[in-house]
């Protein structure tokens, strides 16, 4: 079987719910582990995408998304803070950068920024790209329209993230005041003025198998080839401060199907990573893991860079910010 997968997925077909729906409770798991491995390297060669955010604005989010720290609806112990100013930014851009890392994205919470803030951050964004032209700036600001996705792509952002979260029928379950409808608006806006995407989610959220293989596909159906694969980390005053953590096998399994189904996609180490060892990292970079957001991750912690570079070259990857997203995708 899934020799017959693999050989369909190399001649430019999809694989089918069902046949995913299989794969994920086939024995021989060391199997499929190597499957995924051959589709990553014929699609994606031994390319390693890198990318670093800061958290730009902290707390007091109207949203009651059950997985966030940062929601106003939780008691948790966030700090809180407004927008960083341009100088500190521009400070950790440019530390990043040298470190060997190509992308860098301002992150804030809350459902929208202001005008006054996308004011603020393109300035801010202007002042990274005369510091590091060479960096690519990237950004996730919540759902924004078009009039201010354009602003941040004339100061120099070329990338819109806004993850999907989880499959869509599960989103109802841990998200009520906005929909991914709307997330699909804000990506869609943002592909208009010019933007590539990323968006990918959070495992570990209650969801099941067939829920994580139904939100790769729709992922797939949204064009997106930047997909980050945050692992839940339970944080204390938020609804799901008790889930239960996954198995490594869960992850690793979830990391090849994300792949057969996505085979020309980044997909990216994220949140929560800090919860895997090093040789179950190692494991996942081997079946299809080819990017990641390097250093501190928002409310939790994740990778200092130089063990993320060490990692990269120990598995003979190359670390390059070269190989553009959907340069030929049109949704």
């Amino acid at each position: 079987m899934i020799n017959s997968i693999e050989e369909k997925i190399l001649n430019g077909e999809c694989i089918t719910e069902q046949e995913a729906l299989q794969l994920s409770v086939i024995k021989d798991k060391e199997a499929l582990y190597d499957c995924a491995h051959r589709i990553t390297e014929h699609f994606m060669g031994n390319v390693f995408d890198t990318c670093s955010i800061i958290n730009a604005k902290s707390g007091n989010c109207p949203e009651n998304c059950k997985w966030c720290a940062q929601s106003a609806h939780f008691a948790t112990e966030i700090e809180k803070y407004a927008l960083v100013n341009a100088g500190e930014c521009v400070a950790q851009s440019k530390y990043n950068h040298n470190q060997g890392i190509g992308r860098f994205s301002l992150v804030a919470s809350g459902r929208t920024a202001t005008s006054r803030e996308i004011e603020s951050m393109a300035v801010t964004y202007k002042m990274i790209k005369k510091n590091s032209p060479n960096l690519k700036c990237c950004a996730s600001l919540g759902l924004l329209d078009e009039e201010k996705l354009q602003k941040l792509f004339d100061s120099g952002v070329t990338t819109y993230h806004c993850n999907m979260e989880t499959a869509p029928s599960h989103f109802h379950n841990l998200c009520t005041t906005h929909t991914q409808q709307d997330k699909e608006a804000t990506l869609r806006a943002a592909r208009k003025v010019g933007m590539r995407i990323c968006s990918g989610g959070i495992i570990g959220m209650g969801e099941t198998m067939e829920q994580r293989i139904e939100f790769a596909f729709y992922l797939n159906s949204i064009g997106t080839l930047s997909i980050p694969i945050n692992i839940l980390q339970p944080i204390p005053g938020t609804p799901l401060e008790h889930a239960a953590p996954l198995s490594d096998e869960e992850y690793l399994t979830t990391v090849a199907l994300f792949r057969l189904i996505n085979p020309h996609a980044f997909l990216r180490f994220s949140g929560g990573r800090a919860q895997i060892s090093r040789d179950i990292q190692k494991k996942a970079i081997y079946i299809g893991i080819n990017s990641a957001i390097t250093g501190d991750l928002l409310t939790t912690i994740g990778s200092q860079a130089r063990e993320d570079m060490s990692l990269i070259q120990e598995m003979g990857k190359i670390n390059t910010n070269h190989k553009d997203w959907e340069v030929s995708y049109d949704h």
